[in-house]
């Protein structure tokens, strides 16, 4: 009787640890589905916001992009020639806005120049819908090296030097140009937002890789 009795006890012992170890599984199954379910509630959320911000950044330069920029000079496009030639150009602003150009265009896929550039090129890629970026010894070297983050990672961007020019920062793309304070003017966004393949570009699409300027 007594060898009955423990086989009972045993059996019922197993039955109690395999109670305990199913309600283990379901316990554990409870928390993998609610932590899964945690994570990728966070994953739309996360995803959510990341979209919603691009949108609003996108909504920003596009607003800036619509207002005038302070303190920019225009010329009318129907007076700057576009022929390609083989000599230097006596161009009437510096740097130049546009105008007869060499046929080669400097490389502008964010191309940061330490020496200057001939502007027969550089006039090219403002014909090609780039934004050029130039400073002479004025400008602190602070600015000219986030104005060269910036322009490196900026399709369409070149940035030279440019010793004679009246300002100590200036942006530049094909009939318009302003003179900026600092790097950290609201003006520089605003004009890479407006001008960097914006709608005064005579040949938008143009390259900007493959011209003159390999590194």
């Amino acid at each position: 009787m007594a060898s009955k009795s423990q086989s009972t006890e045993r059996k019922a012992r197993i039955e109690q640890m395999r109670k305990a170890e199913r309600a283990r599984e379901r316990r554990n199954r409870v928390i993998t589905i609610t932590a899964s379910a945690v994570v990728v509630a966070a994953l739309v959320a996360f995803g959510a916001f990341v979209l919603n911000k691009e949108s609003e950044d996108q909504k920003k330069e596009e607003q800036a992009a619509a207002k005038p920029v302070k303190g920019e000079k225009s010329w009318d496009a129907k007076d700057l020639g576009r022929d390609h030639v083989a000599e230097a150009v006596d161009y009437p602003q510096t740097p130049p806005v546009g105008g007869n150009h060499n046929q080669v265009w400097m490389n502008c896929a964010g191309d940061v120049y330490k020496d200057a550039i001939p502007n027969e090129n550089a006039v090219h890629s403002l014909e090609h819908g780039a934004v050029w970026v130039t400073y002479n010894d004025k400008a602190p070297e602070d600015d000219v090296k986030a104005l060269g983050d910036l322009v490196g990672k900026t399709q369409y961007t070149l940035m030279s030097p440019v010793k004679e020019q009246a300002g100590a920062i200036m942006l530049t793309a094909w009939g318009k140009q302003v003179a900026v304070d600092s790097a950290k003017d609201p003006r520089v966004d605003q004009f890479f937002a407006k001008y960097v393949q914006g709608p005064q570009t005579p040949e938008p699409g143009a390259a900007c890789t493959g011209g003159m300027g390999d590194q």
